[in-house]
């Protein structure tokens, strides 16, 4: 099986958030097998991306479960396309679980054109006693929360109880502030221990839900958003009525086999 690793939402190696690409050919392999992959390589999301003449689908593993979306790792796999694999053009369509993702080349970056989220406010006192700062708004999707805080210097310092949030509900925890950083709008970061990710460098399909709330607070639909994680990530977002599109770059690390 070709396998590639790519470092998403970067211009430079070693930033972003990485992401495993694997090309599978003629069918889906067992499930069981594509999880045991996932969790040898150990990133936060492998993406299984299947070619049935010219016909794309693409699923996504983290180390412990397959998981409905994923931002970094299908950037990872249309850079994987276009720049190593021939694709010709500008735009691919993957076919997943839930959705067809159109990705784009824009700017000279890859576009993602995915899906806005649904999110709806919730009261403060819920079970997210996970940080060490408590939010000033909880918000949440069908599979995540989002939570508000005061500032970036509160994300940038935010410790997160692990065991505790491995015990929600839902797949993770998104925080967030408005930037203090010029030129950011606003700065994220996501915690997903249920799903096998601590800590989850650059997370694309979080703004799915970031978008939409800012875009109700600051009244604009472009924005600049940082996410504050140790490798970090720059994500260019608009709003576009039900879809968000989310750009960046990417930069390839290895290019190999998985021997089975």
């Amino acid at each position: 099986m070709k396998f590639y690793q790519v470092d998403s939402f970067t211009d430079k190696l070693f930033g972003g958030n990485p992401a495993a690409v694997c090309l599978v050919k003629g069918e889906w392999p067992c499930e069981g097998l594509m999880q045991t992959i996932a969790a040898e390589n150990n990133l936060s999301e492998t993406a299984f991306v299947l070619d049935n003449n010219g016909k794309l689908s693409i699923r996504w593993f983290t180390p412990k479960v397959e998981v409905p979306l994923c931002g970094h790792a299908t950037l990872a796999a249309a850079h994987v396309l276009f720049n190593h694999e021939g694709a010709k053009g500008n735009e691919l369509v993957f076919d997943s679980i839930n959705h067809a993702l159109r990705v784009f080349i824009e700017d000279n970056m890859l576009v993602l054109d995915f899906p806005r989220s649904h999110i709806w406010q919730i009261p403060l006192d819920t079970h997210l006693d996970c940080f060490n700062y408590a939010p000033r708004e909880v918000w949440r999707s069908e599979d995540e929360y989002l939570l508000i805080f005061y500032n970036q210097d509160q994300i940038e310092n935010a410790v997160c109880d692990l065991a505790k949030a491995a015990k929600i509900d839902l797949s993770g925890i998104i925080i967030t502030a408005k930037a203090s950083t010029p030129g950011i709008d606003f700065v994220s970061r996501y915690f997903g221990p249920k799903i096998g990710i601590d800590e989850d460098p650059v997370t694309g399909s979080a703004h799915t839900l970031l978008v939409p709330y800012w875009q109700n607070v600051m009244n604009k639909s472009k924005f600049d958003a940082l996410q504050l994680s140790k490798r970090g990530g720059r994500l260019f977002c608009r709003a576009d009525e039900d879809r968000v599109k989310i750009g960046g770059k990417a930069v390839t690390f290895a290019i190999g086999e998985i021997l089975l």
